[in-house]
């Protein structure tokens, strides 16, 4: 029977920032775990599944009892792990949350389910207001400006919008938590290459724009945090403790 929705979460252990990020430690629990823990929250552990394509990743999931499923090494990015995902495992739409969101907030991920149940055919994305500059000029952090209906117009790393003396006025960053309908995402997977925009910015759902898909963005909270760096890894174990 097709499912309503699946979490899927991808996990590589070759990030080319931080090595092993999934597996890393964190006040004695693997980052991975700590994110499935947040899915959990929202639904039961059947509807989560975690994408690898990385033995030591596949042996924490079976420790911990989580349910995962071997994907191709050649994936170019998380989504294309999501659309390797949905082709064996049928659903309305799929819900990809970040192996390196250990922070993700439950009550974020209920908000982007529930959009996604009464618009199954649209793509969805979070976003949160940037309050300080240093991570606004951060090459990390995926900046979104998007239309006054939410549809997002651009996402950059660069630091935009920025105003001609290049000032900080106001900003949003994008949270990673996505919802893919199926056929967007066999069309976002048909691509063999990252295409232009998306491999200048390194940007995936620019993938999408450049396909003529409309992501709709929806505003959500800001107590992610998306670990991309050992600095990021301080910020996450400050706030847990």
């Amino acid at each position: 029977m097709k499912k309503n929705f699946l979490i899927v979460i991808p996990a590589r252990y070759k990030s080319s920032r931080l090595l092993g990020k999934p597996l890393i430690n964190i006040l004695g629990i693997p980052m991975l775990v700590r994110t499935f823990k947040q899915c959990q929250k929202v639904t039961s552990s059947e509807n989560i599944i975690v994408a690898t394509d990385d033995k030591r990743i596949s042996s924490l999931c079976i420790k911990n009892k989580i349910k995962y499923i071997m994907t191709s090494k050649k994936c170019l990015t998380g989504t294309d792990r999501v659309a390797e995902v949905a082709k064996k495992n049928k659903a309305k739409f799929y819900i990809n949350v970040q192996g390196d969101e250990p922070l993700c907030n439950p009550n974020d991920l209920k908000k982007i389910i529930n959009y996604s149940k009464r618009y199954p055919n649209k793509i969805f994305n979070g976003y949160t207001k940037i309050k300080e500059k240093k991570l606004f000029l951060s090459s990390n952090i995926p900046k979104v400006v998007f239309r006054k209906d939410g549809r997002l117009l651009y996402m950059s790393r660069a630091a935009i919008p920025t105003t001609k003396e290049k000032f900080f006025v106001q900003a949003w960053r994008q949270v990673c938590i996505y919802s893919f309908p199926y056929k967007a995402l066999l069309a976002f997977a048909a691509k063999r290459k990252k295409t232009k925009l998306e491999s200048i910015e390194d940007c995936e759902l620019v993938r999408f724009l450049e396909l003529g898909f409309d992501v709709q963005m929806i505003s959500m909270s800001n107590k992610s945090i998306a670990v991309d760096t050992k600095q990021d890894l301080v910020k996450v174990k400050k706030k847990l403790q």
